[in-house]
């Protein structure tokens, strides 16, 4: 683990703030609905063992990851306190051994025929029914059964009657705007296409569906990047507490005269005397290099744009307008913080907020803070 006087950057991850962002989707659903919370990804990058459990203190009960390693991990770090703990695979029935889903009470979120008839054998050999959510594909054309498919699994489900399926699921491709004719169209196949299999409790909304309203809850909704602060509703503003804070660390302060080139392939030339600082940051620690020239941070209340392209250690930064108390090495430089939010960022660099998390790396110190 790095120390925090050798790091050149500082993460830290608000749990109490993920307890409240959970708390408040929650809130937004009915009683008879479940919430249940994504946390593939390490948790979006953030840590899966602390967030994990800060989740399931807040009472979550059922999670959902990608793959296989990531559900044994979980598993391991909810037991056997959270014994209870419901954990679905998003990716699929994985060509293991299907005994190692059984051992670790893995669920898997079957997305074809031919996975609904792996795991229905593997059922009847048994002879004790799987676990299992059936993913329909409404519009997204990535995973889960096909219209073909649903026709032919809705002239003969008896391969359904092995299997102890918990929802019918679907994902909404535009959820985060509101507006969009997609969401209604998705939500209208998700309909029609239950209404052709024996009755099952639904799941469709994400972070972004569950602010669309009741008609898109069913029984469960599995919200993920508005847990960990990220904006769920373009053109709104955020309902979601920001949840981390990154700080870099000033190295070296210069000022350099007009016309001075800054860092690789000159591609910024100071148009004033300057001042630089350089901080310990870069695309090596997940700083995306998209931002040179066009991110920023701030000291203080003051912006301080990014000036020059990002290196893989190292971030230059135009100080000129704040004050000299504040920008001397060992002084930090916010890169997100309340008024450079996670958002705020991720626009600058011409993505999104989930990109920007996934990528934060190993090299940061990390504290995690209530």
């Amino acid at each position: 683990m790095i120390k925090i006087g050798h790091a050149g950057a500082i993460l830290s991850i608000d749990l109490k703030a993920i307890a409240k962002n959970y708390k408040l989707l929650k809130s937004l659903i009915t009683t008879s609905c479940e919430c249940s919370a994504v946390v593939k990804s390490d948790a979006y990058g953030l840590g899966l063992a602390g967030i994990a459990k800060e989740l399931a203190e807040a009472g979550c009960n059922s999670f959902f990851v990608a793959q296989i390693e990531e559900g044994v991990k979980l598993r391991e770090i909810l037991s056997p306190e959270f014994f209870g703990a419901r954990i679905y695979l998003l990716n699929g029935l994985p060509s293991c051994t299907k005994g190692e889903l059984e051992t670790h009470r893995l669920i898997p979120v079957l997305n074809s025929l031919e996975e609904i008839a792996t795991w229905s054998d593997y059922a009847k050999c048994k002879n004790q029914k799987q676990p299992a959510i059936i993913n329909i594909d409404t519009g997204m054309s990535r995973l889960g059964l096909t219209p073909k498919e649903i026709t032919i699994l809705s002239r003969d489900h008896d391969c359904l009657n092995n299997l102890d399926i918990h929802y019918s699921m679907t994902h909404l491709a535009c959820g985060d705007e509101r507006g969009n004719p997609q969401n209604f169209e998705q939500k209208n196949r998700f309909d029609m296409f239950r209404n052709r299999l024996p009755p099952l409790k639904g799941c469709m909304a994400n972070s972004a569906g569950i602010f669309l309203g009741s008609d898109y809850h069913y029984s469960m909704v599995r919200p993920g990047a508005a847990i960990y602060g990220i904006k769920p509703t373009q053109g709104e503003p955020n309902p979601m507490q920001p949840v981390v804070k990154l700080q870099g660390r000033i190295l070296q302060i210069r000022v350099i005269k007009k016309n001075t080139p800054v860092g690789y392939g000159t591609s910024y030339r100071a148009k004033k005397t300057t001042k630089i600082a350089t901080v310990a940051v870069g695309y090596g620690d997940g700083f995306l290099r998209n931002l040179g020239n066009r991110g920023s941070g701030f000291i203080g209340n003051i912006r301080v744009p990014i000036v020059g392209r990002v290196s893989m250690d190292l971030t230059t930064f135009d100080v000129t307008n704040v004050p000299e108390s504040l920008v001397k090495p060992g002084k930090m430089v916010d890169l997100i913080c309340p008024l450079h939010t996670l958002d705020d960022l991720a626009e600058e660099a011409g993505t999104i907020g989930y990109e920007i998390l996934t990528n934060l790396g190993s090299r940061y110190f990390r504290q995690y803070v209530h």
